[in-house]
């Protein structure tokens, strides 16, 4: 028992009738109340959650761990599912993998995977793929004794011999950066903790300068020099002061130059410095102006800038080498209304653009030389295509990636001037797997305004698409991130048992470009929202799914879709998977001191400011809980997660608890060994995985 925190916990006769289930239950946790009055601009609101925002709390903690065993009873009549699901997912990935290798400086790199084992192995070939092989990191060595742990940045000096690397052993993406010594595989003293792990190195092949991030915040700030194994202590090279803003680092393809960034939302700063001299000043690239966004590759004599200046959507421009300034730059690609101009790649006889196309990705490649350019074809209707690894600034061979809804996430080499195409690899599914046994397209809802709103579906061919079927809707929507249809391993699984798989294309991200963007965030965040329900009553409307078996899910600003959508259209949905949710939009963005806020101000406003205070609260999940009947819902998550705390989703779910009036199924699962991106390792992972398909499954009544 939670004295003060949690009320009748112990077991009690009680059922919860869903199609065809009946399950034994306990009364779920409920959260003690404590006022906290919150006030700004005249306005006051009372959260009486406000206390779990104190992870060290002993109370809390009890608090997470009953909703974690209430999860647990409330889905025990599905631990055979669960194991199933879990067992045919795993069976699925090959386990003794290998990457492609790609060539870099005289090696051959490559990552592989072993049986049994939830951590890649780094390695590399000198000179041949029949050398023998070096391994640089055995991440199930360095794991072992670690609930969680991932590696970053893996960075070589440019004479072979030095290593650098970030290990994350909480979650919470605070990396200590390591050094190692690939000739003699000894450590080198001197690790540095605090950063984004990432490490890179100068042309003097001891010199690296790395990314701190501040402790509370969680931003990336200060930029330092270092040298490993030396006595000297960190040099502080470059620190962005202004909060809204972050810093990072990485060194030019060429090799050439260091690079040191700064990011805001909506603007763009770089400093550059020859590779060659550690010790001397970065010179600004072209100094910041509000609404300007750019980024550069160098090649040769030139840089090549990708930005929006007086361009939407995007231009590609190049400048010389020493006239850096935008008064120098001059078009390559002009502005395009109805394409986005994603990425660039350089070679030295090539270019090659990452173009968005009326929603699908194109590469475009442009022979330098001939002044003669193509796209590369691809024969799906709905696929994703893009740049993959390429250091290597010479020949005619890009190698690209390709994946979608029906086909395993490929490798290919193109030959840029025969046009020819080889694939290097595909992605196994152990046991096999048809494409021709699924089936993909790409419906069109009308939202509210008129706009047409793309939806990428896929069902196994044998699948009725008369309302019979149950139908999972997943969705983002924010920062200009386009959700991609790619294939998915784990999600075989549902689709062998009659599920029908949708992502919904709704504005916040950049499915259409730029103003597709524009049109979903900051006063115009609602279209996010009305363009998801506008999507889901499509699917109900033309007979593809019904409500009674419509799921819907997001994740993190997914997560506040999830719970805007839930506040507005319950009726419309069976079930809704809301992982890591950020739901408390008001109170986070009032507090400069949650790692991240300040740099999101551009994205979603600053409350500060009453307009923005006022539209936020309209939406904000947290603030909107009504009385009224909810679907059954799963939220997840992370006791470690430095993108959305965990406090949301457990604020969230015991408001609902409280003020909701039905008695479908509400629990809260919270990974309490992670952070954002859910448990580490490769087959781990996909216990959380299992937990949320069997939710969904149990919710349709299919229970094998």
């Amino acid at each position: 028992m939670f004295t003060g925190l949690v009320v009748n916990t112990l077991y009690i006769c009680c059922l919860i009738f869903l199609p065809g289930i009946k399950t034994k239950c306990m009364i779920p946790p409920k959260a003690k109340k404590q006022t906290q009055e919150l006030i700004i601009h005249d306005h006051k609101r009372i959260d009486p959650y406000f206390w779990l925002n104190k992870r060290e709390n002993p109370e809390v903690l009890e608090y997470l761990k009953a909703e974690n065993d209430y999860t647990s009873e409330m889905m025990k009549d599905t631990e055979g599912l669960q194991d199933v699901l879990f067992n045919e997912i795993v069976s699925r990935i090959k386990q003794t993998d290998m990457s492609v290798p790609y060539f870099l400086n005289g090696y051959y790199y490559y990552t592989r995977y072993e049986e049994g084992k939830e951590y890649p192995v780094y390695c590399r070939k000198q000179g041949s793929l029949d050398a023998q092989e070096e391994i640089m990191i055995d991440v199930n060595i360095l794991a072992e004794g670690h609930d969680f742990f991932h590696v970053s940045g893996i960075t070589v000096s440019e004479d072979n011999k030095l290593m650098a690397y970030g290990a994350d052993t909480t979650g919470r993406r605070i990396y200590t950066i390591h050094f190692k010594n690939l000739e003699t595989e000894q450590i080198i003293p001197g690790n540095i903790g605090g950063t984004t792990g990432m490490a890179y190195w100068a042309n003097d092949n001891k010199t690296v300068f790395y990314t701190s991030k501040d402790p509370e915040t969680l931003r990336p700030d200060k930029i330092f020099r270092y040298q490993p194994g030396s006595e000297e202590k960190s040099v502080l090279i470059y620190e962005e002061k202004d909060e809204i803003f972050y810093t990072f680092l990485y060194k030019s393809r060429s090799r050439e130059y260091l690079v040191i960034g700064s990011s805001s939302t909506l603007t763009d700063e770089y400093r550059i410095l020859k590779a060659d001299n550690p010790f001397g000043e970065f010179s600004v690239f072209q100094k910041r102006e509000r609404g300007v966004e750019y980024s550069i590759g160098h090649k040769g004599d030139k840089f090549y800038i990708r930005t929006n200046l007086n361009a939407k959507n995007f231009c590609l421009m190049e400048t010389p080498v020493g006239a850096t300034a935008r008064d120098n730059w001059k078009i390559v690609i002009p502005h395009r209304e109805n394409v986005l101009v994603e990425s660039f790649l350089n070679f030295d006889h090539y270019l090659v653009v990452d173009e968005r196309i009326d929603g699908n990705t194109n590469l475009r490649i442009i022979d330098s030389d001939k002044n003669d350019e193509h796209y590369i074809k691809f024969n799906e209707e709905v696929y994703t295509a893009w740049i993959s690894i390429n250091p290597d600034f010479s020949g005619k061979l890009l190698r690209i990636g390709y994946s979608s809804l029906t086909t395993p996430i490929s490798t290919y080499e193109y030959n840029m001037k025969t046009r020819g195409m080889k694939l290097l690899k595909r992605q196994e599914i152990v046991g096999g797997h048809n494409p021709d046994d699924y089936e993909s397209k790409r419906l069109y809802a009308l939202a509210g305004d008129g706009k047409k709103v793309a939806i990428s579906m896929v069902y196994k061919k044998n699948t009725p698409l008369d309302g019979s079927a149950p139908l999972l809707l997943y969705a983002y929507g924010s920062y200009g991130n386009t959700i991609d249809p790619t294939f998915g391993i784990a999600r075989l699984s549902m689709l062998d048992r009659g599920f029908v798989y949708a992502i919904a294309h709704i504005r916040g991200g950049e499915f259409y470009g730029r103003d597709w963007y524009d049109d979903g965030k900051l006063l115009n965040k609602k279209n996010t929202f009305t363009d998801y329900i506008a999507c889901a009553q499509y699917l109900v409307d033309q007979k593809i799914t019904q409500t009674d078996r419509l799921m819907a899910m997001g994740g993190s600003a997914g997560g506040l879709l999830m719970g805007v959508v839930v506040n507005e259209r319950p009726d419309l949905f069976k079930g809704v998977i809301a992982a890591v949710p950020f739901v408390d939009v008001v109170t986070t963005m009032l507090d400069d001191d949650i790692p991240l806020t300040t740099g999101e101000y551009d994205e979603w406003g600053n409350p500060n400011d009453k307009k923005y205070y006022e539209y936020i609260l309209s939406y904000s999940p947290y603030d909107n809980v009504k009385p009224h009947d909810y679907p059954n819902m799963l939220v997840t998550a992370g006791l470690h997660d430095s993108q959305v705390q965990y406090w949301e989703p457990a604020k969230w779910v015991a408001k609902l608890r409280d003020i909701k009036t039905d008695d479908n199924l509400l629990l809260l699962y919270t990974n309490m060994d992670a952070g954002h991106g859910g448990a580490s390792g490769r087959f781990k992972q996909h216990k959380e995985t299992a937990l949320e398909y069997a939710f969904l499954l149990k919710l349709v009544g299919i229970k094998n």
